[in-house]
């Protein structure tokens, strides 16, 4: 294993989602063009035995168990999504009060805890949640990949405008996995 991925973690971002608010639908839409590439990453994480870590939004229900938040979240139109992106019991599940996932979650010393500095991060919203994550975690100094192929957003434009912001000011790399 090379430097660099003995001192990575991957990050997935709200990726079990109700997509039960205004602009859900697009969302969704955009986020199934994307599952095949998160599904590589996640399989590039094992392969590589590095720590997958899910930080997810709450839904009012403040339960870090997986569990809850899947039978909270899925209905008709994404159980087919989560059935392929849902946490396996050897992943790190935590849950987050606002849009970063550093944002009053124990996050910050996990990594430090693991000994991790780079982060391959990937998720939606890009052009909130993730976009927001990648802000904290270039303020505490983590390097970061952010494959552009693994983000979604409700519009296309707010996920490309992210990753932009994301390469050039939070010096992430956005090529694809």
């Amino acid at each position: 294993m090379n430097n660099q991925l003995a001192n990575t973690a991957v990050l997935f971002i709200d990726l079990i989602n109700d997509f039960n608010f205004h602009g859900g639908e697009k969302l969704r839409a955009n986020m199934e063009e994307i599952v095949p590439n998160l599904l590589k990453l996640r399989q590039f994480a094992e392969e590589h035995n590095l720590p997958i870590i899910y930080v997810n939004d709450h839904y009012r229900l403040w339960q870090s168990n997986p569990d809850i938040i899947i039978q909270h979240c899925t209905n008709d139109a994404n159980q087919h999504i989560i059935l392929k992106v849902k946490p396996k019991p050897s992943d790190y599940f935590l849950i987050k009060p606002q849009h970063s996932a550093f944002f009053q979650t124990p996050l910050l010393s996990l990594l430090r805890e693991l000994g991790k500095t780079h982060i391959i991060m990937a998720g939606i919203a890009g052009d909130i949640c993730v976009l927001f994550s990648a802000k904290d975690a270039y303020m505490y100094q983590f390097s970061m990949h952010i494959p552009k192929n693994c983000m979604a957003s409700e519009e296309k434009e707010g996920n490309e405008y992210a990753l932009y912001l994301m390469n050039t000011v939070m010096k992430a790399n956005i090529d694809p996995i």
